[in-house]
């Protein structure tokens, strides 16, 4: 494996080649509309300023003819990348079946096939005592419905919540979010009762220590807040936790942590929620990110692939929490048909074709490339993550190191590294603290030719923003 990347890695990446295409993005009458009459809360255009009009695979093409990698793929949302013939096939089947398109949550043949799907990939263990709610159709109404099931079934408020985490943005969802930019503005958020914990960032220990000792403290804090009678802190119905963080830079717990977690919460009574919004569905180079540390979670929180590019988002529980009343929770396009088929393809797809363990193969591919780039360019500080969800953490190896040695993050870098991916045809997206790490999140369909392209475009890339630093 790592001759084969060594054959294909990048050298003397500071001479473009002559075949080379840089595109340039003037604005389009497309996007000028866009930015005449959306809100001023659109987000990718400012950083992607591209208008589709055709996608396959990997691969998209804009209204000027111009094709790009899409290493976003909705934020994880395409695990079989664009328009794949089975989720075609599933959509077109619903249609020409004349089944209803919209059905609350009453039940349907393509309803119960999804459930059985999905209780298929879950771990034995979950499956055997698993319940679902079908919840609105973004991954943030699943995270309100896993916050009301937890406080009905304990009857407690509280919810531990981690720095960097992302769940959403609604404002129940909103107030377990790390970041602060989104809720300056609002001031007091709806919810209340969350306490943020320390996530167990390896790079940059919020301890200052790192490794095997940092996760020992960091589970030592989290059990003494639990048990100490004066921590000031009630006892929570539940803990929020992303295995690997997405929006907060591609952090990936440490799996003994997550043990340890899992542990600590089952002896306090105390409901352990896992967000595998981006994470799920082989992402991570396992059907479930969760499923590396080997731990049953009381709630997992789905949504993004599950879809199978259309909008749905499930919240699935083990029996012990289903107390609530009927219409505790509800939305009206919760019953998405066309959606639950395209799910079930995508499901079926991904296990019979072990999709997670070639995500875990590619995933090594493009982390070996990263790594083989790192030894020329100081200014990859960390490359980490699991499967096909990986990041780098751009930083300024002139900077002030912090206590563990690593110098500091490089915010100017990571957007002229995005823009230079851009002009050579790459489509990524920031992420982390202050906007530094670049994410890696292509469909899981990405063969090793596909995997040694974006590396070499992203090397290319790199040099370029280096240079005009």
């Amino acid at each position: 494996m790592r001759d084969r990347v060594m054959s294909v890695a990048i050298s003397h990446i500071e001479d473009t080649p002559l075949h080379e295409t840089l595109y340039q993005f003037d604005e389009t009458p497309l996007l000028a509309r866009q930015r005449q009459q959306e809100s001023n809360a659109r987000s990718y255009p400012r950083r992607i300023p591209l208008a589709l009009k055709r996608a396959k695979g990997i691969y998209v093409e804009d209204v000027e003819g111009r094709s790009f990698i899409d290493c976003l793929a909705g934020a994880g949302t395409l695990a079989l990348g664009h328009n794949h013939p089975v989720v075609i096939a599933a959509i077109q089947q619903v249609l020409s079946d004349e089944l209803p398109l919209h059905t609350l949550d009453l039940t349907t043949p393509v309803k119960d096939q999804f459930v059985q799907d999905l209780f298929g990939l879950l771990p034995t263990e979950l499956a055997r005592q698993a319940k679902i709610q079908f919840c609105g159709p973004t991954g943030t109404d699943a995270v309100e419905a896993a916050l009301k099931l937890v406080r009905t079934a304990t009857g407690r408020s509280t919810v531990l919540s981690f720095q960097g985490g992302y769940h959403g943005m609604s404002q129940g969802a909103l107030s377990l979010m790390g970041s602060l930019g989104p809720k300056k503005p609002l001031g007091a958020l709806l919810s209340n009762g969350v306490q943020f914990l320390p996530y167990p960032y390896d790079y940059r220990c919020p301890f200052g220590l790192g490794g095997a000792e940092g996760v020992r403290v960091n589970l030592h804090y989290l059990e003494n807040l639990l048990n100490d009678p004066e921590a000031g802190v009630l006892l929570p119905a539940a803990v929020i936790v992303e295995v690997v963080q997405g929006e907060g830079g591609v952090i990936p717990a440490d799996l003994d942590w997550l043990r340890g977690l899992r542990r600590i919460t089952e002896s306090a009574g105390v409901a352990l929620i896992v967000d595998e919004i981006q994470s799920g569905f082989g992402r991570t180079g396992k059907m479930f990110a969760f499923e590396h540390a080997g731990i049953i979670p009381d709630v997992v929180v789905m949504s993004k692939a599950i879809g199978g590019s259309l909008p749905l988002a499930v919240v699935v529980y083990r029996d012990w929490l289903d107390t609530w009343l009927p219409g505790a929770h509800a939305g009206t396009f919760r019953g998405n048909q066309m959606a639950m088929a395209a799910g079930s393809a995508v499901m079926r797809y991904l296990k019979e074709h072990d999709l997670a363990g070639h995500a875990a193969a590619m995933g090594e591919r493009l982390g070996e490339h990263l790594r083989i780039l790192q030894r020329d360019f100081p200014q990859l500080g960390d490359i980490r993550g699991r499967g096909l969800m990986l990041g780098v953490e751009l930083v300024d190896p002139q900077g002030a190191v912090d206590s563990q040695g690593h110098p500091p993050v490089h915010r100017q870098l990571a957007p002229l590294v995005q823009r230079e991916c851009l002009k050579r045809g790459l489509i990524l997206e920031l992420g982390g603290r202050h906007g530094s790490v670049v994410r890696f999140l292509p469909p899981l369909v990405i063969t090793a030719v596909e995997v040694d392209q974006v590396a070499e475009i992203f090397g290319r890339a790199l040099a370029a923003a280096v240079a005009s630093l």
